[in-house]
């Protein structure tokens, strides 16, 4: 009997490559190996809805509990994969994985669909009770419920998920100080009149915002943190600490059978990694520039995730189908909606569409006047035109893009047209 295949990671890019596996006509064994105890569940409104308590564990699952018999998907729980072994004699790709409860689960395929870990910050009084991460429900959970009795809330990391979990302290009448290290937030992602923009904007709403400040320790009285010390010395009180300053992909298991690493788990516009018979998707991953084709770029979205699982499951079936998909994220804090699509890194020149202090504008990215990206900002017609123009490979001429009296849409051209 075929072992199947299993899937490393209960994640929603471990899931879409099962049902995306089903969706192929695959009828062999698939299991689903997920060290939480809860089963797959979107994780982009734990810093949002979740948080506020307009969702909760239940809403967030991706699946009905019956589904996956229903789909002859082996979902197993609660189980931590310690240890992966490729076949010296069996079948390419071919193995086992072992948990942390000394189960073995044999597979004739394997896919690796392992997220990320949060960046930890190793600095005094880091283990104190009330210094938290946010990656999974748990997490989640430990944090809203702190919130609701908290007074003075510091955030230490100014990027999207410490920004809206900002945003939500700051709603429910918490003092709140974003601390973060570099000269602007958001700054890998944005623009400088963006990152400008969102400092003001939790300025207005009444969060304090410490650029070029860096953590330095937590001290605390009776093991519960008081404190933040910053690194030119000034002390922030707080009963309540959350450190969003990225994360760091999973690759021990990629490590352990020998696959190439770089910052993520190497794999090509296919899915494949350096060991093409065994498929990776999702946070964990490094991979080609998804509308280029060119240098490896890491993305962390739910749109790639479900994407490249896809395509992940596709290699599996023997169908090697690349797919050229616009990368789109978004954000919401207070009323303020964050949609961006395309990639900005490497541009040269940007469009401003509106008034920033508004509250309803956009920032249109160039690079050798070719349409990159956009930040568009309670403008989703903006972020629909441009996202549109990336997937079929059109642009928008930037020298008309500023005009918000002519719709984004009826400037779409051909690249030919624009030059």
């Amino acid at each position: 009997m075929s072992a199947g295949t299993v899937v490393v990671g209960a994640s929603q890019a471990g899931l879409q490559l099962a049902v995306s596996l089903r969706e192929y006509g695959y009828d062999e064994p698939i299991t689903l190996l997920g060290e939480e105890t809860h089963p797959p569940y979107q994780r982009p409104p734990l810093s949002k809805a979740f948080l506020t308590g307009e969702a909760n564990a239940d809403s967030l699952a991706l699946r009905s509990p019956d589904f996956y018999a229903n789909a002859g998907i082996r979902l197993l729980r609660g189980e931590r994969v310690t240890n992966l072994a490729l076949s010296d004699s069996g079948p390419k790709g071919s193995g086992a994985a072992t948990t942390e409860t000394g189960r073995v689960v044999p597979f004739d395929r394997l896919a690796l669909t392992v997220g990320a870990a949060p960046r930890r910050l190793d600095l005094t009084g880091a283990e104190l009770d009330g210094v938290y991460y946010l990656r999974d429900v748990d997490d989640a959970a430990v944090l809203r419920s702190r919130l609701a009795s908290a007074r003075n809330v510091v955030v230490v990391g100014g990027g999207l998920i410490g920004l809206e979990a900002a945003a939500v302290a700051r709603s429910q009448g918490k003092a709140v100080t974003v601390v973060e290290a570099a000269d602007r937030l958001i700054s890998r992602a944005v623009a400088p009149v963006m990152s400008e923009f969102y400092r003001r904007a939790h300025l207005r709403r009444g969060t304090t915002v410490l650029l070029s400040a860096g953590a330095a320790a937590f001290t605390g009285d009776h093991e519960r943190v008081t404190h933040v010390h910053l690194c030119d010395g000034t002390r922030l009180p707080a009963d309540l600490v959350l450190v969003a300053v990225g994360i760091v992909p999973r690759t021990e298991l990629a490590e352990q059978i020998g696959l190439e690493c770089d910052g993520g788990i190497s794999v090509d516009a296919y899915a494949r990694t350096s060991e093409p018979s065994v498929v990776a998707a999702g946070d964990c991953t490094v991979l080609p520039h998804p509308l280029t084709g060119l240098g490896k770029v890491r993305l962390e979205s739910v749109q790639n995730a479900v994407a490249q699982a896809r395509v992940a499951a596709s290699s599996l079936v023997g169908r090697t189908a690349a797919t050229n998909s616009v990368p789109w994220f978004w954000s919401d804090q207070d009323d303020l909606k964050l949609q961006i699509a395309g990639l900005s890194a490497g541009y040269d020149h940007h469009v401003v569409r509106g008034e920033p202090d508004d509250e309803r504008f956009s920032v249109l990215y160039y690079q050798d006047g070719r349409l990159l990206a956009i930040d568009a900002v309670n403008r989703p017609a903006d972020y629909m035109a441009v996202r549109k123009a990336l997937a079929t490979g059109a642009t928008i001429p930037a020298d008309r893009a500023a005009d918000v009296d002519t719709a984004l849409k009826t400037l779409i051209v051909d690249l030919a047209q624009a030059h």
